[in-house]
């Protein structure tokens, strides 16, 4: 209910109102089970502006950091987090990385819509980055298709390091959903993770024509600026 009156009355209806997202091939995304949406990840408004335009919940798996702030900007960030249906996780990897993969599960699990940032984190400059094959274990484990999502522009309205929005229209462009069931039973061989992210990596490039780097992004983040997160 908390959800369905923050993107149906609260939030939604403002956010949809100032910045008009466009969006292409809608009926992509499926109109029941499960399914794992895999966009790219340009700005922290991405995980705002794609739930908005699809008809069903979904969730994303967010970095606990955002629920553990303190005072005022720390209870205003986890009460939006939680109100654009984000799900907390700790991303240190290790353990951490097995309680993230069974977090997802659980969402697929009970037939819902889950997305994910293959990349793992954002883009410092707007090139798309070598995927991280969590994503595939998770697909086919879960036995789910993946569904291609690019978002435009989102950087523009919300570039990394800024605190407020430009006011800019985003698009949202959703591919035909992929298809991994031809590797089951394969989701603990390395060599078919790769495969299959480096497959949705590519679904990705073709979608939305961004200049792709075969190397993570974290590695290319770790050269900046730390003011780059």
């Amino acid at each position: 209910m908390f959800y369905w009156l923050m993107k149906y009355v609260v939030i939604g209806p403002v956010v949809k109102a100032v910045f008009r997202p466009w969006i292409v091939g809608r009926k992509n995304v499926p109109a029941n089970g499960a399914a794992i949406l895999a966009s790219n990840h340009l700005s922290f408004a991405d995980s705002i502006f794609l739930p908005l335009v699809i008809d069903r919940p979904m969730s994303f798996l967010a970095k606990s950091d955002y629920f553990t702030g303190r005072g005022l900007k720390g209870w205003a960030t986890k009460f939006f987090m939680k109100a654009t249906g984000q799900i907390p996780i700790d991303r240190s990897g290790g353990k951490a990385s097995e309680a993230s993969l069974n977090t997802g599960l659980q969402v697929l699990g009970g037939g819902d819509l889950l997305g994910i940032y293959p990349e793992g984190t954002r883009s410092p400059d707007g090139k798309l980055y070598r995927g991280r094959t969590g994503i595939a274990r998770m697909a086919l484990e879960a036995k789910v298709p993946v569904v291609p999502v690019i978002m435009v522009d989102t950087d523009t309205a919300m570039p990394i390091g800024r605190r407020l929005p430009r006011v800019v229209r985003v698009g949202i462009v959703i591919g035909e959903p992929l298809d991994f069931s031809r590797y089951a039973g394969m989701e603990n061989d390395r060599y078919i993770l790769r495969s299959v992210t480096d497959e949705i990596m590519v679904a990705l490039q073709r979608l939305g024509e961004q200049q792709y780097e075969d190397v993570y992004a974290s590695t290319v983040k770790d050269r900046l600026p730390a003011r780059v997160t």
